[in-house]
């Protein structure tokens, strides 16, 4: 049977819009979002995706306060509506495309509720093709484009209300689709030959100043070899400029890999040195209960069954919770400065194994 965007002429493969022209099964399409007030104090992340060669469909939203992260996830089977995507008391409606989101979640009775709205502050821009191998095989293949903007409504934590206006609350978004693990794990297959000298590296660094937004992210494997590369600087007129090959030197707090604050060294378009300078505030770990790479709890387009809801609350200072932190991407507050102009945005990183330009030799190592 045909679905509703059949009426419209969107199609690029001579399938239904109800299918996609891939036949893996890792097959995705999602939407991120992140909202702070400049403090680091409170940090709130959320999303939701479909999944449809596994038929499922999910969301989840995290608040971390403190040393508190709440988190609650969700998963349904996946339906024909993609207009309007909404995930039990889950909801994100494009009520301008590109311009202004509007997202629900009436999960109280877990912990997390929230009224918001998202307004791009810039115009969204594309970020390059994001492919992955381990081996010879892609494990990630993607496409995604970024914003910056700010966030009204209100926020509901533990019944109480915290109201959020765009004068101070900012944040990041980005929609990306394509191939990426989901769902139930798939065998392995033969092991890498170079399994034990693996090493990984990423930095993602989108910052809303008040007249530009600049928008950049590394990608490195462990003796630093750059697969994955772009620095641009975003005008409210939708000028893009692009900001060369940006070298960053992170401070690691002492004994660990948490970065502390960053130098990024960009280049202008006429070729004069620009930087910035990053600080990170507070910071969610996305594979603690959120459903990333690495979560032992769940991963994003596992069947739970019909309209499954469930929430979860972290003490991280637990040295269990502790423990895994590492072991996968953390999305901190960003606080960036160039030439005197403060601006405010997300700082998200990881590294694990192996690399060598910040001296990790391996899994175990750390930051002297």
């Amino acid at each position: 049977m045909p679905v509703g965007l059949d009426e419209y002429p969107l199609h690029q493969t001579p399938l239904s819009m109800k299918y996609v022209g891939s036949s893996d099964r890792n097959f995705y399409d999602r939407c991120y979002f992140n909202a702070h007030d400049r403090t680091g104090d409170i940090f709130l992340i959320t999303g939701a995706g479909i999944y449809p060669q596994l038929g499922v469909k999910d969301a989840y939203v995290v608040v971390r306060r403190g040393d508190v992260q709440q988190v609650v996830r969700m998963s349904d089977a996946l339906d024909d509506e993609r207009m309007k995507l909404s995930v039990g008391p889950y909801s994100v409606d494009v009520e301008e495309p590109l311009e202004r989101i509007h997202l629900r979640c009436d999960a109280d009775a877990h912990g997390i509720g929230f009224d918001l709205t998202w307004r791009g502050a810039f115009p969204a821009i594309d970020e390059e093709r994001h492919l992955l191998r381990t081996g010879i095989r892609p494990i990630l293949d993607t496409w995604r484009f970024a914003q910056l903007g700010t966030w009204e409504g209100e926020i509901r934590l533990d019944g109480e209300s915290i109201a959020v206006t765009p004068d101070t609350w900012v944040g990041s978004r980005d929609r990306s689709w394509g191939i990426r693990p989901i769902g139930e794990a798939e065998p392995a297959g033969r092991p890498q030959d170079d399994a034990a000298d693996f090493g990984f590296w990423w930095l993602y660094v989108p910052i809303k100043f008040d007249n530009y937004a600049v928008v950049l992210i590394a990608q490195e494997d462990g003796n630093g070899h750059r697969t994955l590369n772009d620095a641009v600087r975003v005008h409210p007129d939708g000028r893009v400029e692009q900001l060369g090959w940006p070298r960053a030197t992170i401070t690691y707090r002492a004994g660990s890999r948490h970065p502390e604050r960053a130098r990024i060294e960009m280049t202008e378009p006429d070729g004069s040195p620009l930087v910035i300078d990053v600080e990170t505030l507070g910071h969610v770990p996305l594979h603690v209960g959120c459903g990333y790479g690495g979560d032992p709890e769940w991963t994003h387009g596992a069947w739970k069954g019909r309209s499954w809801v469930e929430g979860a609350r972290y003490d991280m200072t637990d040295p269990g919770v502790i423990a895994r932190t590492p072991f996968g991407v953390i999305d901190h507050v960003g606080r960036a400065t160039i030439n005197g102009e403060v601006g405010w945005g997300l700082f998200e990183h990881g590294t694990f194994g192996k690399h060598s330009p910040s001296g990790f030799a391996d899994f175990g190592a750390v930051s002297s």
